[in-house]
């Protein structure tokens, strides 16, 4: 039954909420809706949850915990964990055996190239084991086990995450090129295409015009009770992105980790908004699918655009996760089995009798499995027509998980119908400069 009011409040939804009578849907159910002839109209939906998941480099952990003793030394120079290095600071803890740290997403093990800080974030949200290694003003080595139950203060913050559209990028020159956006290197001559981006299930996306998120917003960060905190670096009107903060406490490792770049590990975070339904305009974006959404494709190199294309591109309205056939495995005993090498978040992992084994809690559902064994990964990432280009450029990395996403917004819907996640208005708008 349609509404006749051309607008609400967020204190009216969330009445509604209270009494049990509120009609959510997730992003992508709108989505379906739309794509079958039911696009539903202003008053028949309360309530749209969205969700991203995606390298977002820009994610950082502040820790504070206790590794010694008072006066065993006096402050630490440089800190290690499980060999990733942490910033020390910015309080100096002198002589009370407490480090309080920053560890950067991006940070690199300096004994294992592929392990990085967001591989550690995981690690300590999944419950491990963790070896602290410091090294003392006065040149002393200490050494200290702890897990995240041992870590009072474990808080990750977002200086750049969730925007609202990214980039698809390709190689023009014949030379192939070591990049972040891919998980090696790139080939050139158009000879492949990666992307970020989770398209018509993005938060900004659906709000676009930030009615709704604002400072003080409530959301859920890799699936812990979290906020936003204000706009992104390099965040603007045209691609507006948020920083944020949640306890890391309450995160849930299967929206989280690392992910090995052709430049070095890159992190892994999720992030899930409840978007009420305020007005009409804020609908006619709610309404929109991947193939009204904008996607760019740049040069790698120089960022330059080369073409525009739309997120239904790329995605194919695809949800779904990459199978593997473990039947169909040519179990590569003797050889070298190039997905398990080259897998970007570790989760094929080589058997001894048993071909590969797939962990699904660790696999991103990038796709990058299928340019080296088709026989027992089966997904269609498909190819783009580029304007100029005499041949299609075929899709061989995705850096989003929109089958995480899914996860996490259907997640919340859950909570926004139980009454356990409440909306809240923003203590004030996010605003962009005049030259953003």
């Amino acid at each position: 039954m349609t509404n006749a009011k051309k607008s609400r409040t967020l204190s009216e939804i969330q009445k509604k909420i209270d009494a049990g009578n509120v009609v959510v849907f997730t992003a992508r159910e709108v989505a379906d809706l739309v794509r079958k002839g039911q696009a539903p109209e202003f008053g028949d939906i309360d309530v749209v949850t969205t969700a991203t998941s995606a390298l977002m480099s820009g994610t950082y952990a502040v820790l504070s915990f206790k590794v010694a003793e008072p006066d065993t030394f006096s402050t630490a120079a440089n800190v290690w964990i499980n060999s990733v290095p942490a910033q020390v600071g910015p309080c100096p803890n002198e002589r009370i055996g407490i480090l309080d740290l920053i560890v950067l997403g991006t940070a690199r093990s300096i004994e294992t190239p592929k392990y990085g800080g967001g591989h550690l974030f995981r690690d300590l949200v999944r419950g491990e084991t963790v070896r602290v290694i410091i090294q003392a003003e006065d040149g002393r080595f200490l050494s200290a086990d702890t897990c995240l139950k041992e870590i009072p203060h474990a808080v990750l913050h977002a200086s750049r995450n969730a925007f609202k559209n990214y980039l698809a990028f390709v190689n023009p020159g014949d030379a192939s090129v070591s990049t972040i956006f891919h998980a090696g290197r790139m080939n050139g001559n158009y000879e492949e295409m990666t992307f970020c981006g989770c398209g018509e299930i993005n938060p900004i996306e659906n709000d676009p015009e930030l009615k709704t998120i604002g400072v003080g917003t409530r959301v859920l960060i890799n699936g812990a009770p979290g906020m936003v905190t204000g706009a992104g670096t390099r965040s603007s009107a045209r691609k507006p992105n948020l920083t944020g903060m949640a306890d890391m406490h309450d995160m849930k490792p299967e929206y989280m980790g690392g992910f090995s770049t052709g430049h070095g590990p890159d992190v892994v975070t999720t992030w899930a908004i409840a978007v009420p339904v305020l007005d009409r305009q804020m609908l006619t974006h709610i309404l929109k699918t991947d193939d009204q959404i904008p996607l760019n494709v740049v040069d790698v190199r120089s960022r330059k655009p080369i073409h525009e294309i739309t997120y239904d591109h790329v995605w194919h309205q695809s949800y779904s996760r990459v199978d593997y056939d473990p039947a169909a495995c040519k179990e590569c005993r003797t050889q070298c089995c190039a997905v398990e090498k080259h897998c970007p978040t570790g989760a094929a992992i080589k058997m001894p009798e048993n071909g590969i084994l797939v962990d699904p809690a660790l696999c991103f559902n990038c796709g990058y499995c299928l340019s080296m064994c088709h026989e027992a990964f089966n997904q269609t990432l498909g190819q783009v027509d580029l304007k100029g280009i005499d041949k299609p450029v075929p899709i061989s990395l995705r850096q989003s998980n929109r089958y995480a996403a899914l996860k996490a917004s259907d997640e919340l819907k859950r909570k926004v119908m139980d009454g356990s996640f409440r909306l809240n208005e923003p203590v004030e708008a996010i605003r962009f400069k005049k030259n953003s």
